[in-house]
């Protein structure tokens, strides 16, 4: 039995615009499930300025997709430049965080493993 494709267009995400104030937007769209995994999404829109905390996961694999802007991805203690059109992978147990020092948003899709998106975030301190 074939399964459908779902296609997600990224245009509307590049244009989205901020519509409540905090460290950044995010916004979950629909779940997708393969054979073996459950997998999730999120838009993300980082301010100016923001960041998000520095963190790993025990189980959740990501891959992020920079749409546009510019920060740095805090990867294990090491600092790498991020622009629109880098994709991200990101293991499981590996801590990060994405830093927006630039004057303008970065906006970026990430698709997860093991949803709900908070199931198994841990801050570091």
């Amino acid at each position: 039995m074939s399964k459908p494709l779902k296609i997600w267009k990224t245009e509307p995400y590049r244009k989205m615009t901020i519509r409540r104030r905090g460290n950044g937007i995010a916004r979950l769209f629909s779940g997708m499930r393969s054979r073996r995994r459950a997998w999730g999404g999120l838009m993300v829109i980082l301010p100016p300025g923001k960041s998000v905390p520095y963190h790993y996961h025990k189980n959740r694999e990501s891959l992020l997709l920079v749409l546009n802007g510019e920060a740095v991805e805090l990867y294990e203690d090491k600092e790498h430049a991020i622009q629109a059109g880098d994709v991200i992978f990101i293991p499981a147990g590996a801590e990060h965080a994405v830093i927006n020092r630039t004057d303008k948003e970065i906006r970026f899709l990430e698709f997860f493993t093991h949803p709900p998106m908070g199931s198994d975030f841990v801050k570091v301190e």
